[in-house]
């Protein structure tokens, strides 16, 4: 079988099939392996875990369901987040079989409970992941071949039924034919002439995304049929550095910072869903807000450290200095701060309703940074069902042909939870992979 895209997704599939006895090919158009799942700093989301109640957090698939759909506006397909929910802590035992650390549990926005599951140290989850994944497709050498520098242009079809594709490598255009095909090529929120048709008020917005994720799948599987769903559904990252497009992980609020205007004031609930704290920053002056924490939040997320050597961060011994770098009232920034850790002394936050308040803010040195929303994710893409069958208009399976990942659409439905990318990626991949398997035997 074939595998069109070596990031998360991709590799969770080709090494799952290989589990399952396949032989597979893997082609991916960028020189190097991982995709966006590279860039994820945030975790894994999974209910009901071992990690979980080692903390004493009672969590379950059913609140992890509901706190999905409430996200998504209740536009994602059930039956999708269902699998995606069920099969979640699965995939994370799957990952730490591997050589994973997932054993730190964090909080994201719009998740009731901690449930982002990443590497003990606070560092970024996505090549943690992308090292085990890595590892195990070396690991099957025999059975897994990837390609790099390796664009897929056609998928193959014969008799209805996908039997391979064609692709440009780096020596011309090869064929590789397969009985079975599963797309994991990404979404297409670096591709801004497409983000711009779907939803245009996002015309001229910076992305997180790395250069790859263009849409080739999208167009590709529309070219032999399938469905796509939800293609307008494009989520901004509100915490991504200005005209750097670098985000800084929503594990720093999560840990317990905070983000004021230019006057130096709150503004929303840090912790709210992406869209609504996206909306929220672009309605402040200049559009854009600053990321405020102290040592302590700096301490416990390994991840920052990356931000400081990049130099984008500002740091003072104190919040009024901190206040005098970022060139915003001093007496304004102090009072914020000072209110703020009332509200998580009071463990009431009187002002925004902030449910999850790690910490006060008190443990010089003190630091800022300066964020604005940025494309993240595309939550529409290729109609799929539960057994990842990409699916055509009238909702049949177009048979041997697969998908995982980002390229999919109805999962995250009218917003993207923190944390549930990693989650869709790996449960996606891993049953793309164990039917993919089990078609090309059945061939």
């Amino acid at each position: 079988m074939v595998v069109v895209g070596a990031g998360g997704a991709g590799l969770a599939a080709a090494v799952t099939a290989a589990e399952n006895g396949a032989r597979v090919i893997v082609v991916e158009k960028m020189p190097m392996i991982g995709g966006n799942t590279l860039r994820a700093t945030g975790g894994v989301n999974a209910a009901g875990t071992k990690y979980q109640q080692a903390m004493g957090i009672s969590d379950s698939p059913e609140i992890h369901y509901q706190d999905t759909m409430k996200g998504g506006y209740n536009k994602n397909i059930p039956e999708l987040v269902r699998t995606m929910v069920n099969e979640a802590p699965k995939a994370v035992d799957w990952l730490i079989s591997l050589g994973a650390d997932l054993t730190r549990v964090g909080i994201s926005g719009g998740s009731t409970n901690a449930r982002s599951h990443g590497p003990k140290d606070g560092s970024a989850v996505g090549p943690e992941i992308m090292k085990a994944l890595k590892a195990a497709a070396d690991a099957k050498k025999d059975q897994i071949e990837i390609l790099l520098e390796t664009r897929a242009t056609e998928i193959l079809m014969k008799d209805g039924k996908a039997v391979g594709i064609k692709a440009q490598g780096k020596n011309g255009e090869i064929q590789v034919n397969a009985k079975a095909v599963i797309l994991a090529t990404g979404g297409f929120g670096a591709n801004p002439d497409m983000v711009a048709k779907y939803q245009p008020r996002l015309k001229g917005f910076d992305t997180t995304n790395q250069p790859g994720a263009t849409g080739d799948g999208i167009t590709m599987a529309q070219a032999v049929g399938a469905a796509l769903i939800q293609m307008e559904e494009i989520q901004t990252h509100p915490t991504v550095v200005p005209k750097k497009g670098i985000m800084i992980t929503e594990g720093v609020r999560g840990e317990g910072a905070i983000l004021v205007n230019r006057q130096g004031k709150r503004f929303v609930d840090e912790l709210q869903t992406r869209d609504v704290v996206s909306e929220a920053i672009l309605k402040q002056e200049g559009g854009t807000a600053f990321l405020v924490f102290d040592q302590q939040v700096r301490d416990n997320l390994k991840a920052i450290e990356t931000y400081v050597k990049q130099g984008l961060i500002t740091e003072a011994n104190s919040v009024e200095e901190l206040a005098k770098a970022l060139k915003i009232d001093e007496k304004a920034l102090a009072a914020t701060v000072t209110a703020y850790n009332g509200f998580v002394k009071a463990k009431k936050d009187a002002e925004f309703g902030r449910k999850h308040m790690k910490g006060a803010l008190t443990k010089s040195k003190f630091y800022a940074v300066e964020v604005t929303p940025a494309v993240h994710h595309t939550m529409g893409g290729v109609r799929i069902n539960t057994r990842a069958e990409v699916l055509k208009e009238d909702g049949t399976a177009i048979p041997g042909l697969f998908a995982a990942g980002e390229v999919t659409g109805g999962v995250h439905g009218g917003n993207r939870l923190g944390g549930n990318a990693v989650a869709d990626i790996i449960v996606f991949g891993r049953i793309a992979g164990q039917n993919a398997a089990a078609t090309a035997k059945s061939k």
